[in-house]
């Protein structure tokens, strides 16, 4: 009876040790070990960003479903528990919660709101996050330890704007900024100011909020009154259409540039192609008529589901490069036969090489350093011809 009872102990003992083994510590790196890689995410597909939200979420799972298909990374899958917050800060926070309950190793957000609300949170769970919010201060490791920006962040868009507008003007010009009256709007706002300041720009400049409201006569008008013959816009899609159909119907010959929100192919249809001529889009993700090289890889996936990267838009680029750069963090702690928790995910992704986009991304690479978790400074600058994106400038850094 006492063999018995240490034959069933060490029996229960050994099954026990393998199976901690099997789901132990957030990852393994047993060449038998398939668990699940699980990766929360928090979309915006009904909420006020949701035109460009949608496109960006479908970019980011088409890209898991791609890497899947081709065995994930290194044998293990990536789970994605995906949830829609409708761009609702509380939201956003309850989602976290349950993805850390659920055993997420990395999250990828959404909004400047809710980056911002939990950069804190998730420095403190030590968790890698990422997301479409490209605020200067989610760069700073100091004070957003475990954010990561793949692209120029909004205030070097503003910086490469006001140099393209000084260039262009040519002497001295005044600049209206349009923004959403939101963190995201705001974020770049006053370093624009400082960055004419330093730089000694000949240029005016004033900031606007922009209302809800079927049209934007009564703002532009404010800025005619200014002077304004450039309309900088921090906003999505459908309001900066609205805009530039405004323009038009006024006559006003205010040029817009879109920062990279708005500088897309929504922006095109939905304000018609008349409407758009012209305008200046400063866009970080290369659209598909760009013909980058790194576009074909999503352009080949696409068609295996009956679509192009054409008729799904830049923004679904934009979502598939970000999962990709957290992508190879991942893979490069799992090549080492480390564990996968969160500080190792971190480290991986301050120190691994250059993620090379094909030209899709700022400067074609994605490169973060423990000193800095700014990704890229660089992006293209295009102007709507003939309803297409023509490139005017190419890799333009503040």
């Amino acid at each position: 009876m006492t063999h018995l009872t240490r034959r069933v102990l060490l029996a229960a003992t050994t099954s026990l040790v393998l199976g901690l083994t099997a789901c132990g510590g957030g990852g393994s790196s047993s060449s038998s070990d398939t668990t699940p890689i699980k990766v929360g995410i928090i979309a915006d597909l009904t909420g006020a960003t949701g035109d460009v939200g949608k496109p960006y979420h479908e970019g980011m799972l088409g890209y898991i479903d791609w890497l899947n298909a081709k065995g994930g990374i290194k044998g293990h899958k990536i789970e994605a528990m995906a949830n829609d917050y409708a761009y609702q800060v509380p939201k956003a926070e309850e989602l976290y919660k349950k993805y850390v309950t659920d055993g997420a190793v990395v999250i990828q957000g959404w909004g400047t709101g809710d980056s911002e609300a939990l950069r804190t949170k998730v420095a403190s769970d030590k968790l890698p996050f990422m997301s479409a919010s490209y605020a200067e201060v989610l760069t700073d490791p100091k004070q957003s330890a475990y954010n990561f920006v793949v692209a120029p962040t909004y205030s070097d868009q503003m910086r490469v704007a006001l140099n393209w507008i000084a260039k262009d003007a040519g002497a001295q010009a005044e600049v209206a900024v349009f923004h959403n009256d939101s963190p995201f709007g705001t974020a770049p706002v006053a370093d624009g100011q400082k960055w004419i300041t330093e730089k000694g720009l000949k240029l005016g400049y004033k900031a606007y909020p922009m209302p809800k409201t079927p049209n934007f006569v009564g703002l532009l008008s404010q800025a005619q009154s200014q002077g304004a013959k450039y309309i900088v816009i921090q906003n999505v899609s459908s309001p900066a259409a609205q805009v530039a159909k405004d323009i038009k119907a006024q006559n006003l010959g205010m040029k817009i540039v879109c920062l990279n929100w708005c500088a897309d192919e929504l922006f095109v249809k939905t304000a018609g192609a008349e409407n758009a001529e012209g305008h200046v889009m400063l866009q970080p993700f290369a659209p598909a008529s760009a013909g980058k090289e790194g576009n074909k890889v999503i352009d080949d996936y696409l068609k295996t589901k009956s679509s192009t990267l054409d008729a799904k838009g830049l923004h679904y680029a934009q979502g598939w490069y970000t999962m990709d750069v957290m992508a190879k963090g991942i893979e490069k702690v799992l090549a080492g036969g480390g564990k996968l928790t969160g500080e190792a995910i971190r480290s991986a992704l301050e120190t691994m090489d250059a993620v090379d986009t094909g030209g899709v991304v700022g400067t074609g690479k994605v490169k973060f350093s423990a000193d800095s978790h700014r990704g890229s400074t660089g992006t293209g600058i295009y102007q709507v011809k003939n309803g297409k994106f023509v490139e005017i400038a190419a890799n333009q850094v503040p």
